[in-house]
């Protein structure tokens, strides 16, 4: 029997991403989010307006977004109550968050310099993507108590790095979803993904028919910026 009820949040269970920009002063920010996902090379995110992250990106107009696997728990932890904002938000005080500038030295990971955004990528996640902001704006603008405070930002993925460790075996352009364990966040824990339960259905379409004109786009940008060094 189902009961109504009323949870503080609806966290059923999304990916645990590290968003990497850059600060005006041109060190990198770290932060963990898991309000996100994505339709074709489109990521759509839900951020607090008032992060650093935010301001980083709306300024820069770039970020990129890494996925990290099960054993960077460790790493994602020590990023959780964190903040490259300071003052630290009042919402963020009475939550326990404190300043800290060093982000990548404070989870222990590695800044690497992405190809064709300036925001840093992570060394150590299986996933990285490198994206360009497309638009930003509140979520419930009609309520006049929320408006302004979360923003859903879209954006636009330009290039995607994937460990050899978990792309199919004889096709380069696919995931292994047998080989790849995201770390998931679940109602504020962690978990990982055990094994496939069942074949699916949707399983047997070929990905290619999902392309969207995007990925020729980043490409051709790739060739352009080739072409400039030449």
């Amino acid at each position: 029997m189902k009961k109504i009820s009323n949870p503080s949040i609806l966290y059923f269970g999304t990916p645990v991403v590290l968003i990497g920009t850059n600060n005006a002063d041109g060190t990198h920010n770290l932060a963990p989010i898991s309000s996100i996902f994505w339709l074709g090379w489109r990521a759509v995110i839900g951020i607090s307006a008032y992060s650093q992250t935010t301001l980083n990106l709306l300024r820069e107009g770039e970020c990129t977004l890494n996925l990290p696997g099960v054993d960077l728990v460790g790493a994602v932890n020590r990023l959780a109550k964190t903040t490259g904002a300071n003052p630290v938000p009042h919402a963020k005080q009475q939550r326990g968050y404190y300043f800290e500038p060093r982000k990548f030295e404070a989870a222990g990971l590695t800044p690497r310099p992405g190809s064709l955004v300036g925001a840093p990528l992570v060394d150590e996640c299986p996933v990285s993507m490198e994206t360009k902001l497309v638009v930003a704006g509140s979520v419930a603008r009609e309520n006049a108590l929320m408006r302004g405070r979360i923003l859903k930002i879209e954006l636009k993925v330009v290039r995607v790095h994937l460990d050899e460790s978990i792309i199919m075996d004889g096709q380069q352009d696919r995931v292994d979803p047998d080989k790849w364990r995201p770390l998931i966040m679940s109602f504020q824990e962690f978990y990982g993904l055990g094994e496939k339960v069942h074949a699916s259905t949707l399983g047997t379409i070929p990905e290619r028919l999902y392309r969207t004109p995007d990925i020729e786009e980043a490409a051709e940008r790739v060739e352009a910026v080739s072409d400039r060094r030449l």
